[in-house]
């Protein structure tokens, strides 16, 4: 029961995702909880693993502890990971740890295994991490029966098949991390298989080792191991492999790499005389030996500012000064105690995990609101100042929980394969590793800060209702610019409209520094801050470098290759716009911009010489086409890229035929913009008391304001959806003006290049891509 009085202050926006996503409910769907009382049932439930630690322990101890994990999320200072708030004392016996890594055997038993626990553990809330190194190359012959192996990837379609119909506890869709090793045969197969838009539900990495690095720096070639023998099986050139990486990663995102020799000597493994890493969980953050799971917690840097006056920006004090470095040891001790918690009433949902969690004892403590805490003491996300804070604060963290963890150990005994750790000379340690930062997803919009270590999206957005638009402003930018007399309501509205501040007149120079976004700032400065923060970090950094669409492959190779000289774990990057990209435009040359394309409509069969439909006049049949009609073609930009729509007049100047070319041919976009046409099309030439112009201003008129869950453009120049351009298009033939009064919220709708895309729960245009995986700003739907 809920006595302690300590409220939290929760936004809309958390309220609404909570009670979709995490608060308790009853048989009817009613809600049995509020967020206070979610606060109160996670911190009393992992509280209870105290009791088996100290079975003598009194109620006012117990309480004690319990309100001091409450106090820390209700402050909103520590949030644990997802599937903790979700389960954590529902009794459901569904788990409550985010990331998993699982074996993949070279046997048909063992994958299939595989697939049977990943798909126990989707069900339970979280996300599974594989190897695919083991299995034996496509063509190789399996003795046991006489057949031919198929390969990795083709493995990997049927995990992605199974992940497909696997809901995670009704609240979560499956994620996964597909790895393979460099030098595994079948490595050029794996780096282009989601070239064609297959295997959605994971990631995939390829595992970089130092032998490859070093031929890839010096220009020369490197082996090829059967997994199977063992032996040398051939070689590749290291810089063709890097070229395919490259390219794969412009245009889909991936893969990314995984430095895993590195990994393998670092922290991220205490234990390298017992297990290697071969894979890490979806993100990329946690790297895990098999069967083993990380319990994750992100604490909100935002909350630990000391109150000030008015923002500065040069007053020649230091920075750090104004960070309560006291209250965030304190939640630091506080939160490793929880994790250690977390691993003892976790309902693991194979025996197993069970083994491995308690052999090892890894958690994961990291950070949000990193954006937010540079906003606040006005210090530009690409600067050398904030790189320095960055190790002040994750060094803090890592000390103070080192610390908490060697206390715990005191008091319970250290990991069970602590003896034989890296740690086996120095103090008792509690957990093989204690930090990791990991995407925050969901509960960095409930706890009402920015994602982890990554820079915002865009300063502000509008909320579009009927004839009423809103816009919600960041909040510390919205104070500066009232402090500083500059937040005119016309300025406001313009950085709605363009998502960032940048080269918009009337914002101080100074503030334009500080207040930049995720695609204001230049790649070497993302893994710049990747590398700060994993120099304090036990696992990996979670953090994606996004670049515009207008990024070349070039740029993308040299943030990779940045990222292994900075001593990263990892690297992922994200162009803006890439995974449209690879839907619509796979097979087209990247260096032809979307004005080059070709305007002519190659599937359309109305312009084939052989008429569609049988010749008729106008007795109830449906008119012939003529051998040659003229018309216009239009280019419309849609949210699903340039739409180019041509309108056919006949001989009385009426409209005829209407088709539409947009993406790729074959593409099921490209299919729906074919029907589309084609029933526009039929539908001017069938005989009707109307005219062909009334008929087209009437489809106009049904098809305007149509919103999908992409918008582009603003006011009067607001696209809504393919539809809704090819509204405007058959309005513009007819000189009719249009207005679109739905609604929509859009994410910097002018910035260059598209930043906000589909969400595929609230079918808005608010789902970003940050921390490896994708969430959204509006309804709080994330990957991860």
């Amino acid at each position: 029961m809920l006595t302690h009085r300590t409220r939290g202050t929760w936004s809309e926006s958390a309220q609404r995702v909570l009670a979709e996503r995490y608060l308790w409910k009853d048989e009817k769907g009613q809600l049995k909880e509020d967020a206070d009382g979610m606060c109160w049932r996670v911190a009393e439930a992992i509280a209870q693993a105290e009791k088996l630690f100290q079975p003598s322990i009194d109620n006012a101890r117990f309480q004690e502890i319990a309100e001091s994990f409450y106090d820390i999320m209700i402050e909103g200072k520590f949030m644990p990971n997802s599937p903790t708030l979700m389960n954590a004392g529902k009794d459901n016996d569904l788990q409550f740890s985010a990331c998993f890594v699982l074996p993949v055997p070279d046997s048909i038993d063992g994958i299939f295994d595989s697939i049977k626990h990943a798909a126990i553990i989707h069900k339970s809330g979280g996300g599974t991490g594989f190897a695919f190194s083991r299995l034996r190359p496509e063509g190789a012959t399996v003795q046991t029966t006489a057949g031919v192996a198929s390969g990795p990837v083709s493995f990997m379609k049927i995990f992605d098949a199974a992940t497909e119909q696997i809901k995670q506890g009704g609240t979560r869709r499956g994620a996964n991390m597909g790895i393979l090793r460099v030098d595994h045969p079948d490595i050029l197969q794996f780096i282009n298989c989601k070239l064609d838009g297959g295997i959605t539900n994971f990631n995939i990495s390829v595992a970089a080792t130092d032998k490859y690095m070093d031929a890839l720096e010096r220009g020369g070639s490197y082996d090829l191991i059967d997994p199977h023998s063992g032996d040398v099986v051939g070689s590749l050139d290291a810089g063709e492999v890097f070229r395919q990486i490259i390219e794969a990663a412009w245009r889909t995102g991936d893969p990314g790499l995984v430095f895993i020799d590195r990994i393998n000597r670092s922290s991220a493994n205490p234990v390298p005389t017992l297990e290697t890493i071969e894979a890490t969980n979806p993100c990329g953050e946690q790297p895990l030996a098999p069967y083993d799971a990380c319990n994750l917690g992100s604490i909100n840097l935002a909350e630990f500012i000391k109150p000030s006056g008015i923002w500065h920006y040069t007053n020649g004090s230091n920075p750090a000064d104004r960070i309560d470095w006291e209250d965030l040891e304190r939640v630091t001790r506080a939160a490793v105690r929880f994790l250690d918690d977390v691993i003892e009433v976790n309902p693991y949902p194979l025996e197993q995990i069970t083994k491995e969690v308690k052999a090892n004892r890894r958690i994961g403590l990291g950070v949000m609101g990193w954006a937010d805490m540079l906003y606040k003491l006005g210090i530009p996300y690409d600067s050398e100042e904030a790189l320095k804070l960055a190790e002040q604060v994750m060094s803090c963290i890592k000390e103070e929980g080192h610390a908490a963890s060697t206390s715990l150990a005191e008091e319970r005994g250290p990991f069970q394969n602590w003896s034989q750790s890296i740690y086996k000379d120095g103090p008792l340690l509690r957990n093989g590793t204690v930090t990791t930062i990991a995407p925050t997803g969901t509960i960095s919009i409930i706890s009402g800060c920015s994602s982890g270590v990554e820079p915002i999206f865009a300063l502000a957005f509008s909320h579009i209702v009927g004839n009423r638009h809103l816009t919600f402003v960041n909040p510390h930018f919205e104070n500066v610019a009232k402090e500083l007399g500059f937040g005119t309501p016309q300025l406001i509205e313009e950085v709605a409209h363009k998502g960032t501040v940048e080269n918009i007149p009337g914002v101080p120079e100074e503030v334009r520094k500080v207040f930049v976004t995720a695609h204001d700032i230049a790649p070497e400065w993302h893994v710049r801050m990747q590398a700060a923060f994993q120099k304090h970090t036990d696992n990996g950094v979670s953090k994606t470098v996004n670049m515009p669409n207008s990024a070349t492959a070039e740029d993308i190779a040299e943030t990779y290759m940045m990222a292994y000289k900075e001593g990263c774990l990892g690297i992922t990057v994200f162009r803006n716009g890439s995974k449209d990209t690879q839907v619509l435009h796979v097979g087209t040359d990247p260096s032809k911009s979307h004005e080059e394309d070709d305007h002519t409509d190659k599937s359309s069969i109305f312009d084939k010489e052989t008429p569609l439909y049988s010749p008729a006049g106008t007795d109830g049949k449906i008119k012939p086409r003529p051998r040659t009609v003229h018309g216009a073609t239009h280019r419309a930009e849609t949210p699903l890229g340039n739409a180019f729509i041509t309108v056919n007049r006949n001989g009385n100047n009426e409209p005829f035929e209407v088709f539409m070319n947009v993406g790729k041919a074959g593409s099921d976009i490209a299919a729906l913009a074919e029907a589309m046409g084609r029933l526009i099309s039929l539908n001017l030439r069938l005989p009707s008391p109307m005219s062909p112009t009334e008929r087209m201003k009437n489809m106009a008129d049904q098809l305007l304001g149509i919103g999908g869950g992409r918008s582009l453009g603003f006011g009067k120049d607001r696209v809504r959806s393919l539809p809704d351009a090819v509204a405007r298009v058959l309005a513009e033939e007819l000189g009719i003006a249009t207005e679109d009064t739905s609604d929509a919220i859009v994410l910097g709708e002018h910035a260059p290049g598209k930043i906000a895309d589909i969400c595929p729960d609230c079918g808005l245009a608010a789902l970003v891509y940050e921390e490896g995986c994708q969430k959204c700003y509006s309804c709080g739907f994330s990957e991860c």
